[in-house]
């Protein structure tokens, strides 16, 4: 019975011990500093528009999370600048360093019926972002990059941006708070139709009427699919089918070149001659000798861009 007793003692003593829960230190949370970030909630505008600068803008809605629910927050400071890629020399940056265009104030950010968070908006507008690089509105170019970069500045006197953001909370689609935002200088293009054209002359002296449907290209912005590059032209003198040739117009800030080859290997180009709402005006060319005049149509309720050249 002894025996019996002592191992059953020495059993329970076993299992209690093995059953024992795991206990963390004791952690001072309360102790523990918070920091403060800016979600990003709407981008309302992260684009410039290369065709109409006076109106276009950089536009998002913020919303600052912290310990107090956004209460802590000071000031914001808006900074920007100008960033252009040059072919075989790297990118160019006006001025060196980001320079200041716009401060929000505590005051700005303001309840909202979705979230215990203060928001606020910010809009800069173009002018004023090529005002503050030091650059004119004739200086800028499509596919140029104004670089902005928020800077939070909170009543204890620290500081959050970019360059001390974690990579979670910058990336992360809950945090969404990366401080800075890349706004190209876009070129809209609207290409993409088939349209009616008169031949006014090519290699062979004839003149003739067709249409002509120019495709947008996936994943190349600016860039349509010819249906003929001949514009009729080898039916008309030969007759000849254009076939599986591959030739593209590209739009590039409105500046029109024609490039890609027939199914006999000739590259092909153009040379703009002039454009009015209602026809546009060039010459194409390839390198077997062959070209052409063409007057391309636009379509009811969509006039050739004046911007094109």
């Amino acid at each position: 019975m002894l025996k019996y007793n002592f191992g059953l003692i020495a059993m329970v003593v076993i299992l209690l011990s093995s059953c024992r829960d795991f206990v963390e230190p004791n952690v001072p949370y309360k102790d523990f500093n918070t920091g403060a970030y800016l979600r990003t909630i709407a981008r309302t505008s992260t684009t410039l528009n290369f065709f109409d600068l006076a109106n276009s803008k950089f536009a998002l809605t913020i919303e600052a999370v912290d310990a107090e629910d956004g209460k802590t927050v000071k000031t914001v400071e808006v900074r920007v600048r100008h960033r252009r890629l040059i072919p075989g020399v790297g990118l160019k940056y006006t001025p060196a360093n980001d320079v200041l265009v716009k401060t929000l104030q505590a005051s700005d950010f303001k309840t909202n019926t979705t979230s215990r968070f203060l928001r606020a908006d910010i809009s800069v507008t173009a002018a004023e972002a090529i005002a503050a690089v030091g650059l004119t509105a004739a200086g800028i170019q499509g596919g140029d990059v104004f670089e902005f970069r928020l800077v939070l500045n909170d009543k204890f006197g620290r500081r959050f941006s970019s360059d001390n953001v974690t990579t979670n909370v910058a990336g992360a689609p809950f945090y969404d708070s990366p401080f800075q935002y890349p706004v190209a200088v876009v070129c809209p293009s609207d290409l993409a139709g088939t349209y009616a054209f008169d031949h006014l002359q090519n290699f062979c002296n004839k003149t003739f009427s067709g249409s002509i449907t120019f495709a947008a290209i996936s994943g190349a912005p600016g860039a349509y699919a010819v249906s003929d590059g001949s514009f009729g032209s080898w039916a008309a003198c030969y007759p000849d089918t254009w076939g599986n040739g591959a030739v593209r117009i590209n739009d590039a800030c409105g500046k029109l070149t024609m490039s890609g080859a027939d199914k006999y290997g000739d590259s092909y180009s153009m040379t703009f001659k002039s454009v009015t709402p209602a026809v546009l005006t060039f010459e194409w060319k390839n390198t077997y000798g062959e070209f052409g005049t063409v007057a391309v149509k636009s379509n009811a309720g969509k006039p050739w861009p004046a911007t094109l050249k």
